[in-house]
């Protein structure tokens, strides 16, 4: 058995973070000596963190982030390697594969047109039903979304960085595959971490190997696509179209381009909302929190190696 003195910080924000270390058994104090858990509650608060962890938090153990995506700490968890470091990673994978799911039907059923329609319109829709869908990323989000896709029948392949049998998959395959896997794929779907090995993983060679009627959804990473090279190809409607609940920049500009392109759907990184967040991540707080104490393996921990 392991005692849990949570300190959470910034002070002041999400106070529902408090309820949950309580019920998962741990005692909250301050910020400072005494602490050997800290539950990090702001994911842009970083340079604050990065103060934290060089001053005053010699006694430390643990760091719980909020969100994730760890991205932006990236370089915090690397200067302190001796912490153990989780993150919300897991939490959000069934809100998010439910909107990836939207997002690939709105845009194969045409809604992204009906929507702006002012007339009524000629048919148009691409089926789902048995067809080949390619996702990148073999984590919590796959998983829930693989599940999600089992009644459509469809034909799944998934590309993950450490290629093993995923259930609901019809075969997982390295990154060095990801150009022959999406050949002629009616559906495409980004749900893996941002590190600098899928910064730009797709440009305009790999939008060009999809399908013509084809939708690319992403629900991970603005930077996981090259926005130039996909305004391109949307514009010459070489695919059907993109789906996106993250850009980049982000947020999408007013005046940029992707707003206007009728064959992109846009929204504003809402896969996750904050009313489906909270009772999530509480509960993932909670379970933590009891992990420790009881001195099982913790849940979400970051791979300091991997940057994820």
């Amino acid at each position: 058995m392991s005692e849990a003195r949570v300190a959470v910080a910034p002070e002041g924000v999400r106070p529902w973070i408090a309820d949950a270390v309580r019920s998962g058994g741990g005692t909250l104090m301050p910020v400072g000596p005494g602490a050997n858990v800290l539950i990090w509650a702001d994911p842009l608060s970083v340079s604050e963190l990065e103060e934290l962890l060089s001053g005053n938090a010699s006694d430390l153990e643990w760091v719980q982030l909020p969100y994730a995506g760890v991205e932006p700490f990236a370089h915090v968890i690397a200067e302190h390697e001796r912490l153990v470091w989780t993150c919300a990673k897991g939490v959000y994978a069934e809100p998010v594969a439910e909107h990836a799911l939207t997002l690939l039907l709105a845009g194969l059923r045409g809604l992204g047109e009906y929507g702006r329609a002012s007339s009524w319109s000629a048919p148009q829709g691409t089926n789902l039903l048995r067809s080949k869908v390619v996702i990148l990323g073999g984590g919590g989000i796959t998983t829930s979304l693989l599940r999600l896709l089992e009644p459509f029948g469809a034909e799944v392949t998934v590309v993950r960085r450490h290629p093993a049998a995923m259930p609901g998959a019809s075969r997982v395959v390295d990154v060095r595959a990801l150009d022959d896997a999406l050949d002629g794929a009616v559906g495409v779907v980004l749900a893996l971490a941002l590190t600098p090995e899928t910064t730009g993983i797709i440009a305009r060679p790999q939008l060009e190997r999809i399908n013509p009627r084809g939708w690319i959804v992403n629900v991970a990473r603005g930077s996981h696509i090259v926005t130039d090279d996909l305004v391109d190809v949307l514009r010459e409607g070489s695919i059907g179209g993109a789906a996106l609940d993250v850009t980049e920049p982000e947020p999408l500009p007013e005046g940029h381009p992707l707003w206007t392109l009728p064959n992109c759907i846009i929204t504003p990184h809402v896969g996750n909302t904050p009313e489906m967040a909270v009772p999530l991540l509480a509960a993932r707080t909670t379970e933590n929190i009891r992990r420790w104490v009881a001195g099982e393996p913790l849940i979400g921990l970051v791979d300091t190696d991997l940057g994820y």
